[in-house]
């Protein structure tokens, strides 16, 4: 694992080096344009090799999960999970909020709360401020299952940490911090 990470470090790494060059103040697209000898075959493949792993660890990641709530029959899916999530850290927060901070679209997101209602777990009420939207809450059922669950997740995160490695997972994190700041500057 750590030595797959460490190549997904160095791949992160050059394509934030060479996305973000502020010492010769160039853009990425000034950055190929100016360069003296043509990019090899591998250097050309690197930001989407990097993506693409984006895009599988997401995945695997989603996976895992979704065995550890089958394994200890937490009744949820991973999409469900992400949206009480979010109400374990913040209650009241509108549909729209719910929507942006989990990447889903309003329909999916209206599809999981209708499980989450039938459930017992949330419960939508009206804004004052503004009847046509709609403010999200846990129930007392939700926090009582958030309680059961928070043991079995704390499992499965100690135990990435210890598979992966702290430093590891820490370099990783500073690394995405910094792919993210590059992709979100597009």
């Amino acid at each position: 694992m750590e030595v797959v990470a460490g190549i997904f470090l160095s791949s992160i790494n050059i394509l934030v080096k060479g996305l973000t060059n502020s010492a010769e103040n160039y853009t990425f697209a000034a950055q190929i344009q100016k360069r003296s000898t043509p990019m090899n075959e591998n250097e050309r493949m690197i930001s989407r090799e990097c993506i693409r792993q984006l895009i599988c660890t997401r995945m695997a990641s989603r996976q895992a999960m979704q065995r550890m709530l089958k394994n200890c029959e937490a009744g949820i899916t991973f999409e469900m999970l992400q949206i009480m999530s979010c109400l374990w850290n913040e209650q009241g927060i509108s549909q729209q909020t719910l929507a942006e901070r989990t990447a889903k679209d309003k329909a999916c997101l209206t599809n999981l709360m209708n499980n989450l209602e039938k459930k017992g777990y949330v419960c939508r009420h009206a804004d004052p401020d503004d009847r046509r939207n709609k403010l999200v809450f846990l129930t007392e059922e939700g926090k009582r299952f958030s309680q059961w669950l928070a043991p079995r997740l704390e499992e499965y995160y100690h135990r990435l940490d210890q598979q992966a490695g702290i430093d590891t997972l820490k370099q990783l994190t500073c690394q995405l911090k910094a792919l993210q700041d590059v992709l979100e500057s597009y």
